[in-house]
């Protein structure tokens, strides 16, 4: 009876129809995502934002230097706390939804689809799972990437992972979905265009995986693909409980940890950054107008690309960085999306330039933890500049692109 009821499953989640339902199934683990998010977020900025008011008071009552108190509070704990209001609603919802998928027993279904395309690119279907893995943690990504028996295939599916969004690089790409593009529309079509247009955006990163694995294959790394047999695991009943307790100790705590552990020393170098001034102008100032014509070619401006060179440790802090940048004072304020969108549009931001970020994020160079683990698999610094040049290039092209077509209009 088990296996009857797997077999009617799979003629639809495996069959001619598993496509579209694969599509709608990460169209509806985004929109739960994008609309879940949305408060808990607010209420994070407003908890932190009182919690900053009582901080203050306490760091004046026993008279910290100016100095101290910036450091501690515009730095540290500003970019801290953005962080964690940023990723942890959207990461406590998309990570226990994605687990139960896993749990499920889905998650093999999608390899199987992908295996055609990855063949057609001369790679190896495993590396679908491996580019799965790489939508929670592109590090973990490129470890599983140890399941590819073929060496070549392996520098492949190494190399590419980048091009698939990390759970790092989503908050930013909701939250500029939902202000620039889905903000525009009334509720509720808002959540179902944000959710729409992300999972184009995913559909995208899979698709230049692709065209990347087919230019590897057809350049530095030509070979034929290899055949491997993909077991279809039995559908399972999820475990609810054990699939949450999991999803949010071993993935959500555990990035959102590493991140904090980033935010909060980049914190406090980006506000030494915007503080320490020569002749009157500051160095994140010198850093963000040198940048400024090179990012200009590409939609975007000097802050914007200062934020995402020194995002590198941590894609999660460069929202927080080009606060920072923008804002007067040197701080970061816990705005909520209408003080956001003032803010970014005062500082020159149109639709034009969100896109061209929204493109940069989701292709440009891997964190510092992916390409350190990218040097370790790989043993060759050689690919390791492959793995962050290929994803950098491919977002440049693109953004030179939009922001000419938007010029244009």
């Amino acid at each position: 009876q088990t296996d009857a009821a797997d077999r009617r499953l799979d003629r639809i989640l495996a069959g001619k129809w598993g496509i579209p339902v694969m599509l709608l199934l990460l169209g509806l683990v985004l929109w739960l995502t994008i609309v879940g998010a949305n408060y808990p977020s607010a209420w994070l900025s407003a908890g932190f934002s009182h919690l900053q008011g009582w901080l203050s008071l306490l760091l004046e009552t026993i008279h910290t230097p100016h100095w101290l108190h910036g450091l501690l509070i515009d730095g540290i704990y500003n970019v801290l706390t953005c962080v964690i209001a940023v990723m942890l609603p959207p990461m406590a919802i998309f990570f226990p939804l994605f687990t139960l998928l896993e749990d499920f027993g889905y998650l093999p279904r999608v390899a199987f689809h992908l295996d055609k395309p990855f063949q057609r690119a001369c790679a190896c279907g495993k590396q679908g799972l491996t580019m799965c893995m790489g939508f929670g943690c592109n590090a973990a990504g490129v470890t599983g990437c140890r399941i590819i028996d073929s060496p070549r295939e392996r520098l492949m599916a190494a190399a590419t992972n980048g091009f698939v969004p990390c759970n790092g690089r989503f908050p930013t790409l909701i939250s500029l979905i939902s202000l620039f593009v889905a903000g525009a529309l009334p509720a509720p079509f808002n959540s179902f265009a944000g959710a729409a247009l992300l999972t184009l955006l995913i559909v995208l990163s899979v698709l230049m995986t692709f065209a990347a694995c087919s230019l590897l294959s057809k350049t530095i790394l030509r070979g034929v693909p290899s055949s491997f047999t993909l077991e279809l695991p039995p559908y399972r009943r999820p475990q609810i409980g054990k699939v949450i307790v999991r999803s949010i100790f071993d993935r959500t705590l555990f990035v959102l940890g590493r991140a904090a552990a980033v935010a909060a020393p980049a914190g406090l170098i980006i506000w030494i950054t915007a503080n320490i001034k020569l002749n009157g102008t500051s160095i994140f100032s010198y850093c963000s107008d040198f940048l400024d014509p090179i990012a200009r070619l590409f939609g975007m401006d000097g802050v914007i690309l200062t934020a995402f060179i020194l995002g590198f440790p941590a894609n999660e802090t460069v929202v927080p960085i080009m606060l920072m940048g923008y804002l007067a004072d040197s701080s970061i304020s816990q705005t909520d999306g209408a003080a956001l969108h003032s803010l970014l549009t005062a500082n020159g931001w149109d639709v034009g330039t969100a896109i061209c970020v929204i493109i940069f994020m989701l292709f440009h160079w891997p964190c510092s933890t992916t390409l350190i683990t990218v040097k370790k698999e790989t043993g060759s610094m050689k690919w390791t500049l492959i793995a962050a040049l290929l994803p950098t290039v491919a977002g440049l092209i693109l953004c030179f692109a939009v922001s000419h077509i938007f010029a244009l209009i």
